[in-house]
């Protein structure tokens, strides 16, 4: 079984076929998802996923992309709901210098940040951060913060080898997607080589990110085989020790480990 560790089934793009996918999940060999929040409407709508469906989880947190709207609300909201047993960590959160330019929008997306990984401390759930062309304020905050002490993983990898020792020094995990499928990928692959399956997580974002052979089109969790595969192939393993362990590295990491619901 794969435990998907990073997926949107709140967007609208699965409106037309949520429910038909959610619920065979099993037959394609998906066992576990955690549905992950990027705005406020998106954490609601992640953890009615998780009360609806068995299989599913949530993450609560407000995208670096949308956090000029976070309000005081939304924190007391989501502090108020960290505690469900079915939310399993604040996310995503992070930085994204790649579409906000603007120093006042990025010191915005710090502070937000700041608050978060704050509120991940106080609820004690792990946080899942997205850090895309900010990768020396994500680690220098995350230092100042001693976020080795809140456990993590940095969502959708995109730095070098040697960044992610750095992460994996303060404890965190690789989130590791489509994109390793992609020819021009030679850091992911590099960084997937070198730090291990004991520091990986399987995932999606889907419905963004679809590995090849399906590149360009929807994704969906079905599709996270195609990831196992190549890591596999990077790893000198088979994909079964590959879904194995990343199966443990998840259930370790969201609480739900095998002598708790992860079965």
């Amino acid at each position: 079984m794969i435990f998907e560790t990073h997926a949107h089934y709140d967007d609208a793009r699965f409106d037309v076929d949520r429910d038909a996918l959610l619920t065979g999940m099993r037959s394609a060999g998906v066992g576990k998802i955690v549905n992950v929040g990027a705005d406020f409407q998106g954490c609601k709508d992640s953890l009615a996923l998780a009360e609806r469906y068995e299989d599913v989880y949530a993450a609560l947190g407000i995208h670096p992309s949308e956090i000029g709207d976070l309000t005081e609300e939304h924190i007391r909201w989501i502090e108020e709901h960290a505690s469900h047993e079915k939310v399993v960590a604040i996310g995503e959160i992070g930085l994204d210098y790649y579409w906000d330019k603007e120093k006042q929008v990025q010191q915005t997306q710090r502070e937000g940040f700041l608050r978060q990984m704050e509120l991940a401390r106080r609820t004690g759930l792990p946080v899942i951060i997205h850090s895309r062309d900010a990768a020396e304020d994500t680690i220098r905050l995350m230092r100042e913060i001693h976020a080795e002490e809140i456990p993590g993983v940095i969502h959708c990898y995109s730095y070098s080898p040697e960044l992610a020792r750095e992460f994996v020094k303060m404890g965190y995990y690789i989130g590791v997607g489509g994109v390793v499928t992609f020819k021009n990928a030679r850091k992911l692959k590099d960084t997937v080589a070198e730090i291990g399956l004991e520091h990986i997580l399987l995932e999606t974002d889907c419905p963004y990110m679809a590995p090849e052979p399906h590149r360009g089109k929807r994704n969906d969790s079905t599709n996270i085989r195609f990831v196992a595969e190549v890591i596999a192939e990077l790893s000198g393993t088979s994909r079964e020790e590959v879904e194995a362990a990343t199966w443990e590295n998840a259930c370790r990491f969201y609480g739900v480990d095998g002598h708790k619901n992860c079965s």
